[in-house]
């Protein structure tokens, strides 16, 4: 069983994960992942929410456990075949990847904020992602287009989440907190700054992220207003100017902000399309159970694992990349 190779397609978090576990295990796991650098979206990030522990630790830790694991970066698989006697992976070059099984964790894709023509994302210099802002963070400077520091940011959330117009039905789960966590951390990179955060419904589900929520309120004055932006447009001097529909109280606002924040959701990501696995009706993969096999496919030995199913927490993450590993080395070894 030692020189059995796994297959792991993804070097995110969750791939990270389970090619460390599955080397634990006794087995010789291979990272196949397509872009130039592990880590995923979590490398991109700043602070992670609800501790604001810095994202980098995370990725430190995860890519020591990896260090001496195979790893093919720019590798992008195209199909994916298995029968008794194992897996067989084949990127879009043509090579050829076997193994006793695979672990797939192709995570997630952004939400594309051009397809939300309304924001104005991509023709107005000052409206940003969520994903831009954090580089931001981590830059250490937060500021406009002009390079002046913003004095009013709004931040949207549910910005290709829940939205029946761009086929987007499910909540992405992560967004509400990271609006939290952002408008905190922009009061921090920025004195002064009043922030506003514009949702649909606020859901601090986790555990400290109600208190979290709290905190942004009563020691950052962050401002939350229950509504949705049906429009924004840019002023001469390049600011942002908004529409927006109070719902708690039934009336119209106008905003002029410095800087408009998109919190991108989670899509499935585009191999969904192409591995040959059975999607759910949000487009990420199905797994064969959603209660009992969550790590489980429907084709034989191949496992499902992290974000590839749907959106989920860092934690939730990690978690079930351990499990996809445990679940292998106990079906390999019945």
């Amino acid at each position: 069983m030692a020189q059995e190779r796994i297959l792991v397609i993804g070097g995110g978090i969750a791939g990270m994960q389970a090619a460390a576990v599955l080397r634990e295990e006794g087995f010789s796991p291979l990272i196949l992942e397509r872009s130039s650098s592990l880590g995923g979206h979590v490398a991109d990030w700043d602070r992670l929410f609800p501790t604001q522990l810095p994202a980098r630790e995370v990725i430190d830790e995860l890519s020591a456990a990896v260090q001496e694991i195979e790893t093919k970066i720019g590798c992008e698989i195209a199909s994916l075949t298995s029968d008794a006697s194992g897996v067989t992976a084949v990127t879009a070059d043509g090579e050829r990847y076997e193994g006793r099984a695979a672990v797939v964790a192709t995570g997630f894709d952004l939400f594309d904020a051009r397809l939300k023509e309304e924001y104005g994302y991509g023709m107005y210099e000052n409206v940003v992602t969520s994903a831009e802002l954090e580089r931001m963070f981590r830059t250490g400077r937060v500021a406009m287009r002009s390079g002046e520091a913003p004095e009013r940011v709004a931040i949207l959330h549910c910005v290709g989440s829940r939205d029946e117009k761009v086929g987007q039905f499910h909540c992405s789960k992560v967004c509400c907190i990271t609006g939290i966590k952002q408008a905190i951390e922009l009061t921090e990179a920025v004195p002064g700054v009043q922030v506003t955060n514009f949702y649909m419904d606020l859901r601090a589900f986790g555990n400290g992220y109600e208190e979290l929520y709290r905190k942004s309120q009563v020691e950052h004055g962050v401002t939350y207003i229950r509504g949705r932006i049906s429009e924004a447009g840019e002023t001469l001097d390049k600011r942002i100017q908004l529409k927006v529909e109070d719902t708690l109280v039934g009336r119209p606002l106008r905003m002029t902000v410095d800087m408009l924040v998109l919190l991108v959701g989670m899509r499935a990501p585009s191999c969904c399309g192409s591995l040959g696995l059975p999607t759910q009706a949000n487009g990420f993969f199905a797994p064969q159970n959603p209660y009992t096999g969550t790590v489980l496919s429907a084709q034989r030995g191949v496992y499902l694992a992290g974000t590839a199913t749907g959106p989920k927490t860092i934690g939730e993450t990690l978690n079930e990349a351990i499990a996809a590993a445990r679940r292998i080395k106990h079906d390999l070894m019945e």
